[in-house]
């Protein structure tokens, strides 16, 4: 697990000593996702640059930029290649040597057999960078799932590239500009990361399952192809029929991901997710000893303690953060640069404070992320399946589901959803602003034919298809801010339900395993059973990492800065909002008449970005 960056000209001008010190400043910008070892290669015109958080073969042999044996080929590479083992294995066989024990040489070597082929063979994460010394040509992976980031900006017929945001902006010359686009669906529909673009106008991302290609000696710009196409492995895929079926696959994925040279922890919620994962390494797979790390609020209504207690097990030891609002206020800045783009909920709070207690025992960490998307972990997707119910006319069915979903939860909320749904594209639009009055209506009116959230998330027919749309444009951003929290703190996050067996065949399963008698995720938690305790099995609200946010903005000096924000005279001359409502709905919340603790954290997120990464 790394950071990588670099600088190619696409010009076919050759690297100065000012280039390699851009490169050098890049470095020092992200040592925090590596502090084992850095270093960078230039070579014509081109320089890579490369930060190291050692976890397999922990030796210099793993040193990066990694050259191969044969001089021809130089890559840098963020990520783990998990079955790296068996691909070795299989390489020796076809006549290649190693001298190392890392998945960083079975990578390249795969490359050099395989060429781009070998993304196809991988099960793992990454972010790669390899030049070819001879062809002369650069290509860019990333995984299948966009686990691992890649940001790149094209300035002045230069091309950056880098793990995070930061390095890059430190080598534009340019003042770089908000994408307001991105800043609407934030504000409106509360998204982020449903596409190629950032916050930031001009820096933009290598997609989920994508390569790029750049030719040194054309002087060309990059030509972006995909490698992986989600849809059609789904369709290719065998579905789970039973419950033992989903269970082994899950446990395959702990054991790949088990893999490592340095002690690995689980981060658990009380959930199903990390429970699961909590459950099969220390059960079924008999791990001796496991560190697990949660963040817990005593006396909240969302704390979880009772759910993750039940992990008191011989061979797990409970590691516990209790965050308040004081701890929040003071790492409020480092939060905001540290996640380099806005978030419209406090949960990656959570979560940044649960990996600042993991660094202290660990290196690797294991989460829950990725389930809820291909398993309809969310609650509107009984909406979708109830729509699919009634367009399929399979009424007797939809009734006893809408029965099961009351009897279950007390909640209209999925009958809510349904009719949601069925409204034509522009009226669900149109409700989505006025929920957020706060928006000024002028930003609304320009934006709003820009957006695609609309038609990318609330469309679907099937509950599938639901599935495909979320995983596809929902995910990455949980995704980022588990490798941007996690890599603060320097340690490496694996997500073992974004095995991609375990993704196909999930996508494919049939909705009556996915949602049943009022439960989502039907499958994995009957495959749970007897294994998880019984009061994580038979829990039905879901929370995950959470932070007690309506209680913070109404405690004092909370309250002092948010009037601070949003009378400033910066605040105020921002497009975005409409400064009337917004006063009204924060007066409200400290009176307790409304929980408008989301759209506050919106605002002043947005604002607190917009004055570190833009106005200065």
């Amino acid at each position: 697990m790394c950071g990588i960056c670099g600088i190619i000209n696409l010009n076919g001008e050759r690297h100065t000593e000012l280039q390699e010190t851009k490169v050098k400043g890049m470095i020092e910008r992200m040592k925090h996702r590596g502090p084992d070892d850095d270093g960078y290669f230039t070579k014509d015109q081109l320089t890579f640059g490369f930060v190291r958080l050692s976890i397999i073969d922990l030796s210099e042999a793993g040193h990066q930029p990694f050259i191969s044996s044969c001089q021809r080929f130089t890559m840098v590479f963020n990520g783990e290649i998990y079955n790296y083992i068996e691909l070795r294995e299989e390489l020796i066989e076809l006549g290649h040597e190693f001298r190392s024990d890392t998945d960083t040489e079975v990578l390249l070597n795969s490359f050099k057999e395989w060429g781009d082929d070998c993304f196809n063979r991988f099960n793992g994460m990454w972010a790669v960078a390899i030049l070819d010394n001879l062809s002369k040509e650069v290509t860019f992976s990333r995984d299948r799932y966009g686990i691992k980031p890649f940001y790149y900006s094209i300035e002045n017929d230069n091309l950056y590239f880098a793990s995070e945001i930061k390095p890059i902006l430190h080598c534009l010359e340019e003042k770089v500009a908000p994408n307001d686009t991105l800043i609407y669906d934030y504000l409106v529909h509360n998204r982020t990361d449903h596409t190629g673009d950032t916050f930031f106008r001009n820096i933009k991302k290598l997609q989920k399952g994508e390569i790029a290609k750049i030719n040194l000696g054309e002087k060309s710009l990059p030509v972006f192809s995909k490698w992986y196409d989600l849809e059609e492995n789904v369709k290719r895929a065998q579905p789970f029929k039973t419950k033992e079926e989903f269970r082994e696959s899950m446990e395959r994925s702990l054991k790949l991901r088990m893999r490592s040279d340095v002690p690995v922890g689980v981060c658990l919620s009380g959930g199903i997710d990390s429970s699961a994962i909590t459950a099969l390494l220390a059960k079924n797979l008999n791990i001796p000893h496991l560190n697990t790390f949660s963040a817990v609020y005593l006396n909240n209504r969302i704390d979880e303690s009772e759910f993750i207690d039940e992990f008191n097990w011989e061979n797990i030891t409970l590691n516990k953060v209790s965050p308040n609002s004081a701890d929040f206020m003071n790492d409020l800045s480092d939060f905001v640069r540290g996640m380099e783009e806005p978030i419209p909920a406090l949960g990656p709070y959570a979560q940044y404070k649960v990996m600042e207690l993991a660094t202290k025992k660990v290196k690797v960490t294991l989460d829950g992320q990725g389930a809820d998307e291909y398993l309809g972990g969310y609650h509107y997707f009984f909406g979708f399946y109830f729509k699919e119910l009634l367009l399929k006319f399979k009424l007797g069915k939809l009734v006893k589901e809408v029965l099961s979903y009351f009897k279950v939860h007390r909640s209209f909320y999925g009958i809510k959803t349904m009719i949601f749904l069925l409204l034509p594209n522009r009226t669900r639009s149109l409700l989505r602003f006025k929920k957020a009055k706060y928006i000024s209506s002028s930003f609304y009116k320009k934006e709003n034919k820009n957006s695609i959230v609309s038609d990318s998330f609330y469309s679907a027919k099937t509950l599938q298809e639901a599935n495909l749309k979320h995983f596809q444009h929902k995910l990455e951003h949980l995704l980022k801010w588990e490798d941007h929290n996690s890599m603060r703190f320097s340690v490496e996050s694996r997500v073992p339900f974004l095995d991609p067996e375990l993704v196909e065949k999930g996508l494919a399963t049939d909705p009556t395993l996915i949602i049943r008698n009022g439960t989502t995720k039907y499958i994995l938690k009957e495959s749970m059973k007897g294994i998880i305790p019984d009061k994580i099995y038979n829990r039905q609200d879901k929370s995950g990492f959470a932070a007690p946010q309506e209680d913070w903005f109404r405690e004092k000096e909370w309250r002092l800065k948010v009037n601070e924000i949003i009378n400033s005279d910066k605040f105020k001359n921002r497009k975005y909002f409409n400064l009337k409502y917004i006063n009204q709905v924060f007066q409200d919340h400290l009176d307790g008449k409304v929980n408008a603790s989301k759209e506050i954290w919106k605002w002043i997120n947005l604002e607190l970005w917009l004055r570190e990464f833009i106005d200065d």
